[in-house]
């Protein structure tokens, strides 16, 4: 599919032309607006979602930097997933190859008539999607769009085929920069954020709270006697321990949520919009699923706890992150104090 806008089929008007020029220069300036990943993929579903007139549209993406499988994960707007299925392409799908073969976009009908397109992908299917649009920056496919049911009957013109490829461009190398972000503010052992990327998005979000704002909580989290874990066997097991932990914490947070490594054997969450309830709730989940998961290495099944604290935002008391993150490390000392693998409140 030719993705020049300026060879457009003759029956559009000129006039409409221009328009969707100008707003596929809008979108770009949009989408590449914002590094914050889950702020852009709601961009781009948005985007899809008004002017191809459709209803439904989600994105198969990959979840991590070091991930293997684009997934739909929490990435779609309107469509009712059917939780028997897994909604997942293999980065070696032959789908994928031919996207970065021949680069267009693709109804579900046009890859049926393609040998091995569709083989195993029974989430995909079920979407029945419109259109397939795939994402490629640097010679490399990065996400997958799908788009649902469309308002009215008619299939998509080739104009309309051609002007979401033109989206895709653009939303494709949103993504791309996205990711080359995340590697500046990603611990690579944990895949958790580092330390002092936390710390500046904690005082920004502090710094543009306003009255009506919701509660914020901070939560310090350490794996108890952890040098034992090293001492008894290696710092390679330490290491997969560290990675355990961080996937059970990765798993367990919302997707406005930040945690990132603060430390050695320590992590740090911020949790917005959430009240004791809430963060007592994730702590619990996050502190549960360590306790009752084991890293094998060598054979051997190794299982550690957690400690936790917990502080809620405060502006009588904290007057800087610092405060803030200084008391719910008091907090979680008292776990450590109390005999570990609980959570604690900050006075």
């Amino acid at each position: 599919m030719n993705t020049n806008m300026s060879d457009t089929v003759s029956c559009v008007g000129l006039e409409k032309q221009i328009y969707d020029l100008n707003q596929v220069l809008e979108i770009s300036k949009s989408l590449n607006s914002t590094l914050d990943y889950s702020i852009l993929i709601s961009s781009i579903l948005d985007t899809c979602m008004g002017q191809m007139m459709v209803v439904k549209a989600g994105l198969f993406a990959k979840k991590g930097l070091d991930s293997r499988n684009f997934s739909l994960h929490r990435n779609f707007q309107g469509f009712d997933l059917d939780h028997t299925l897994d909604y997942v392409i293999p980065d070696d799908h032959p789908l994928i190859t031919l996207c970065l073969r021949e680069y267009a976009s693709y109804t579900l009908d046009e890859l049926r008539q393609i040998p091995g397109a569709l083989d195993g992908l029974h989430g995909l299917m079920k979407l029945e999607p419109s259109l397939i649009v795939p994402l490629k920056a640097k010679g490399a496919i990065n996400g997958i769009i799908v788009l649902g049911e469309r308002i009215g009957t008619d299939p998509f013109s080739d104009y309309e085929r051609e002007l979401v490829m033109n989206i895709a461009i653009f939303a494709s190398i949103a993504i791309h920069n996205a990711f080359l972000f995340e590697m500046t503010t990603t611990d690579m052992m944990t895949k958790l954020k580092m330390k002092h990327y936390f710390l500046t998005v904690l005082e920004e979000r502090l710094g543009s709270l306003h009255e009506g704002s919701g509660p914020i909580a901070i939560l310090m989290l350490d794996i108890d006697f952890f040098k034992k874990v090293n001492d008894t066997w290696g710092h390679g097991c330490g290491d997969l321990v560290l990675k355990n932990v961080a996937a059970a914490i990765q798993e367990t947070i919302r997707s406005n949520d930040v945690a990132a490594r603060y430390g050695g054997e320590e992590f740090v969450l911020y949790l917005p919009d959430s009240g004791l309830p809430e963060s007592l709730q994730i702590a619990e989940r996050i502190r549960l699923e360590v306790e009752g998961t084991a890293t094998v290495f060598e054979g051997v099944a190794v299982r550690v706890t957690i400690s936790i604290g917990i502080a809620l935002y405060d502006k009588t008391r904290d007057s800087s992150s610092k405060d803030l993150i200084e008391r719910a490390d008091k907090a979680l000392y008292r776990s450590k104090q109390a005999g570990r693998n609980r959570v604690s409140v900050a006075d």
